[in-house]
């Protein structure tokens, strides 16, 4: 049995399947996490929609800051943007059928010492209570009050985690920083303007992996989000959002012996998106 880990897909199923061809990936032998944003800007997010709930017993996704748009477009909270690429799935006839499968996809997917996550984490936070708050974000988008949330999950504000956060400000924060963090503020607060690589960072910014005395050293986390980051395989950090959506490539990560494996994307968007 092989476990690989794809980096964003948002809605590029042709790349999808060729990657599926290129692993000869089997559902009866492998596992395929995904670091989240299944959904838009790509040329069919309904086709990857489909299959990965079609492939629930090896799928693992866990949610990224698009899956949570889509939710949200879905129930009029907020219109969609002008790049994105929902409406099939939105008109389909089991789109209430998908939609529920994917507001029960975790934050976070924890196994052993990999811990996998959309975006990030925040430097106070250990693994132990990063598992921890992500599940508290999904169990109040899996509850009966699941539309409170996502009706008041747009800003910016809190920047900074603090325990003493509570109601939609706590859910809020802990959403924005699993689903959407790449730099921080050298005090700990989440930055969201700066989207390109680590070349071009103002010297006041950090990446959130590289803050001083980043609480979750004790797992290798795999995340996504950052596209123009590209590929980073470190021995604390695996980056695998590698810009499918704007021409470059969809990867996937083998867990058990660490190999790269990647099909070549067509451009359908801009970097940073």
């Amino acid at each position: 049995m092989s476990t690989y880990v794809v980096g964003d897909i948002q809605g590029c199923h042709t790349a999808l399947e060729e990657l599926l061809a290129t692993l000869n990936f089997d559902r009866t032998r492998d596992r395929l996490w995904i670091t989240g944003d299944l959904v838009n800007r790509g040329e069919d997010s309904l086709a990857v929609l489909r299959w990965c709930q079609a492939h629930d017993d090896c799928v693992v996704a866990v949610l990224g800051n698009h899956d949570l748009h889509l939710l949200a477009v879905a129930e009029g909270f907020v219109p969609p943007h002008r790049k994105d690429t929902l409406e099939m799935i939105l008109a389909a006839p089991d789109r209430d059928t998908l939609l529920h499968w994917l507001r029960m996809r975790p934050l976070l997917h924890r196994d052993g010492a990999w811990l996998m996550v959309h975006a990030g984490l925040s430097p106070s936070w250990s693994s132990d209570q990063a598992e921890q708050l992500a599940g508290e974000l999904q169990t109040a988008l899996r509850g009966p009050d699941w539309r409170n949330f996502l009706g008041r999950m747009y800003g910016n504000e809190p920047r900074r985690w603090s325990a003493e956060l509570h109601g939609q400000d706590r859910l809020r924060c802990i959403a924005n920083t699993l689903t959407r963090t790449r730099y921080l503020y050298q005090d700990g607060s989440l930055e969201f303007q700066h989207k390109l690589g680590l070349d071009s960072a103002p010297s006041e910014l950090t990446p959130w992996f590289d803050f001083p005395g980043r609480a979750s050293g004790d797992v290798r986390i795999l995340f996504g989000h950052w596209s123009t980051l590209g590929l980073l395989i470190r021995k604390d950090v695996i980056a695998l959002d590698t810009g499918c959506l704007w021409g470059g490539a969809l990867t996937a990560f083998r867990l058990e012996d660490e190999q790269c494996f990647q099909v070549n994307c067509d451009a359908r968007g801009t970097p940073g998106s």
